[in-house]
């Protein structure tokens, strides 16, 4: 029976389990992640029945059997690197009039810079 919190055997599901401890991460790192454990979450086939929260096991796409405690049934892929800092959001579209405005100052022979594409860079001895 598979249904929103329970799995069967050979349903597509994510496990989560903690690949290191807080004591057995790296020096150096920020206080606040130092403090947490480093966590994993694999997608892969379970092979046996199990609820969300219980620990089994799952077979990978490459065959790998990795352990861990069900997390999610029929997970998709869900990439985000999450919202923008505000101070980036604009800086594509602030680039770019500012190199429009370095191409055309340079067009206008205000000065001519060797590196831009399409703009003859100086002549020796100048």
């Amino acid at each position: 029976m598979t249904d929103e919190f329970r799995c069967s055997p050979g349903d597509w599901v994510e496990v989560e389990y903690v690949l290191l401890e807080p004591a057995e991460r790296a020096a150096g790192l920020p206080e606040d992640t130092a403090a947490q454990p480093l966590r994993a979450w694999v997608k892969g086939f379970a092979r046996a029945a199990g609820m969300i929260g219980d620990a089994i096991e799952v077979e990978t796409m490459s065959g790998r059997v990795v352990g861990g405690h069900l997390s999610a049934i029929s997970p998709g892929y869900t990439h985000t690197f999450g919202t923008p800092p505000t101070e980036l959001a604009a800086i594509g579209r602030e680039l770019r009039a500012r190199i429009a405005e370095y191409r055309a100052d340079a067009m206008d022979g205000e000065f001519v810079p060797s590196h831009v594409p399409g703009v003859a860079g100086p002549e020796a001895g100048e």
